[in-house]
């Protein structure tokens, strides 16, 4: 029978006018017109009229828009890579610190991030004028490596990132969804950023052999100039890819937050019980404290890298107990990491590099203690998923001002 004679027989069968189309959409498509014509008064063609219709309308909206984002992401990326070769240049000359390497990403993304979602005038002057702040007191800051310079080369790009997040959010900065999407879009970006780096680095590589091949060495002049470029340039384009709702990276994040949570999770019971064996005592090693508190920190990064990617179910999973378990796991590490920096600072005394870790500590241990306390709330079916997300979501700007302090005061105090 003629599909466009079906679709006029169906019209009073709902069910089987959406069997239609989901069995051969693109016949249905091309048939429905007919159909149309000749009942222009149908209500249900109507709907489904509007349904076809406003699916394509949609389409050709979005390829607009999307179009005029791609030209400026374009624009920006271009920028990104000379300013930082700019700025690379004098680091090879000594003028300024290697650090100075972030602003030639950081302010781009932002500036995206701001043609993006436009805020309020006063959100975009604040963004402007702690980038500009941030750039001048960087930069008169002495070029030693002292133990204050050096923390403040450490924290203030945490700083940055969390300014980035303003730029993210906009002036939805306050709610704890944005802070969230925030969060999945760093996950996001450093999948795909990895994804495409792979390519470049295989590209790399084929370029070094070809003119390996004739004789000539080209990877110093390779290296400085264009895979400094395209590295910062890439960083444009994958916050564009991200921010554009690309499918394949908005799929794959959750499955690896599922991988690796059970993975970190066994590794970790591993570690732990293999350091008790061999004695290891972060209590007497300073180097094995520090590498201690930066297990922590990657750990720590797993785990809310986990929680935001769990979604905003109701339904208790697998997942849901080994965020729980790695939550624990984590303030264990913690509180064993804040009783060694304790030991540390009151029987050799203050400095400020324990002074930093004594504070990143009680501030890593205040977080966790107050997502497990969520956690409990929600396995126990008084508290739903967003309370967990919660107790990520709002830490975060509390962990930037501790940056801020210890970038803006350290130097200054000590």
């Amino acid at each position: 029978m003629d599909i466009n004679n079906h679709i006029i027989e169906n019209i009073s069968n709902p069910n089987e006018l959406e069997r239609m189309f989901r069995k051969e959409p693109e016949a249905f498509k091309k048939s429905f017109s007919y159909a149309w014509e000749q009942n222009p008064d149908s209500q249900v063609l109507a709907v489904w009229y509007e349904r076809l219709l406003f699916k394509e309308t949609a389409n050709t909206e979005k390829a607009f828009w999307l179009q005029k984002a791609f030209l400026f992401m374009g624009i920006l990326a271009i920028l990104a890579g000379i300013s930082t070769r700019v700025i690379f240049h004098f680091v090879e000359q000594q003028a300024i610190a290697p650090i100075n390497l972030v602003f030639g990403i950081l302010p781009f993304i932002a500036a995206y991030f701001v043609y993006n979602n436009p805020p309020k005038k006063n959100v975009l002057y604040t963004l402007a004028s702690l980038f500009l702040i941030s750039g001048f007191y960087l930069n008169i800051l002495p070029l030693e490596l002292k133990d204050t310079i050096i923390l403040a080369y450490i924290h203030l790009p945490i700083f940055l990132w969390v300014l980035l997040g303003l730029a993210f959010a906009g002036n939805e900065y306050r709610i704890g969804s944005k802070r969230l999407a925030y969060l999945k879009f760093n996950g996001e970006f450093g999948i795909l950023y990895a994804s495409m780096a792979i390519s470049g680095m295989l590209l790399t590589a084929l370029t070094m052999q070809l003119f390996r091949m004739v004789g000539m060495d080209i990877s110093e002049f390779y290296f400085k100039n264009v895979v400094l470029f395209g590295a910062v340039a890439l960083s444009i384009v994958a916050a564009y890819l991200v921010s554009s709702n690309l499918k394949h990276s908005k799929n794959i994040a959750p499955y690896i937050a599922k991988i690796f949570s059970p993975l970190v999770l066994a590794t970790m019971l591993v570690y732990l019980i293999t350091v008790i064996w061999v004695g290891k005592n972060p209590f007497l090693d300073r180097n094995f404290l520090l590498s201690f508190n930066g297990i922590l920190l990657c750990v720590l990064a797993v785990t809310i890298f986990s929680i935001t990617e769990s979604g905003t179910n109701e339904k208790k999973n697998i997942s849901d107990y080994i965020n729980f378990a790695l939550i624990v796991l984590v303030l264990i590490i913690d509180c064993v990491a804040l009783s060694a920096i304790v030991f540390r600072v009151s029987s050799y005394g203050i400095t400020p590099n324990r002074l930093a870790v004594l504070g990143v500590n009680i501030l890593i241990l205040a977080n966790l203690i107050w997502i497990m306390l969520s956690y409990i709330r929600f396995l126990q079916n008084k508290s739903g998923p967003s309370a967990i997300q919660d107790a990520v979501t709002k830490y975060l700007p509390i962990y930037g001002l501790w940056a801020a302090f210890v970038a803006f005061t350290f130097p200054l105090i000590f």
